[in-house]
């Protein structure tokens, strides 16, 4: 169980995963920090956190911007504490995703925000969790990132495979520092985000996809295991509809 001296930073919490686990840990005793780019949307997850009788603090960011993580990072410092969990639930895929229709900028787009501000947010928290001996990360990937997803996309499944590897990296160095990573893999997800597929899903479809509690239950799993655990690894799908990558 989380106490009020455990700060945990949710990255990518305005909606999706990111917001049903920030409720999902409402009444953990937790101090959540919620951050991503609308702040609006992060206000209204506070406002339901609170509802919950949780503690919330909204530190909106650009996850992809160095400046602008260091800054988040550092008034979550002030104002919070040492992070001593972190969540990462930002992602992004764009419509083309075909080797025919490839653009080299929209491929670093999306591996900036799938991959590489993970990297920068790990980054982040590391030596505050060193220096406690103890911390807990936990990256949301995908099916196409533990399995090939046909119709996930070149750029979305290299960033989301490469989640894989970075998270166990991270257990193969820090484990001796009482910190671990998780990596979460979902197939499909019922979020605003399926609308931006080539083909949108109709109502039908979402009906046999996870919900985005689904997985934040996933996640209040591995941040409530006992802090000797290591959860490497979690693998999920709907029932019935085994799916291949967003």
């Amino acid at each position: 169980m989380g106490t009020a001296n455990t700060v945990t930073w949710i990255i990518g919490a305005s909606s999706g995963v990111g917001a049903s686990s920030a409720v999902a840990l409402a009444d953990s005793g937790r101090t959540l920090v919620l951050s991503g780019r609308r702040a609006e949307a992060l206000e209204g997850v506070r406002a339901t956190v609170e509802d919950a009788g949780g503690t919330a603090l909204v530190v909106p960011m650009d996850a992809t911007d160095d400046a602008s993580t260091r800054a988040a990072f550092d008034r979550i410092g002030a104002e919070a504490g040492v992070v001593s969990e972190v969540v990462f639930c930002a992602g992004m895929n764009v419509p083309k995703r075909h080797w025919d229709a490839l653009e080299i900028p929209e491929f670093q787009a999306v591996v900036e925000t799938n991959l590489t501000s993970v990297a920068r947010g790990i980054a982040a928290v590391l030596p505050g969790m060193r220096a406690a001996g103890d911390g807990r990360v936990v990256v949301i990937s995908s099916w196409a990132g533990w399995a090939y997803g046909r119709g996930a996309g070149v750029a979305y499944s290299a960033s989301k495979t490469g989640l894989l590897s970075l998270t166990e990296s991270l257990n193969d160095q820090e484990s001796a520092n009482g910190i671990s990573a998780t990596v979460i893999c979902p197939g499909d997800i019922d979020t605003e985000f399926v609308d931006k597929r080539p083909t949108v899903p109709d109502a039908a479809a979402r009906t046999r996809m996870l919900s985005p509690d689904d997985v934040a239950r996933a996640v209040a799993f591995v941040l409530e295991s006992p802090a000797d655990v290591c959860v490497n690894e979690l693998v999920i799908s709907p029932v019935h509809s085994h799916s291949y990558g967003k």
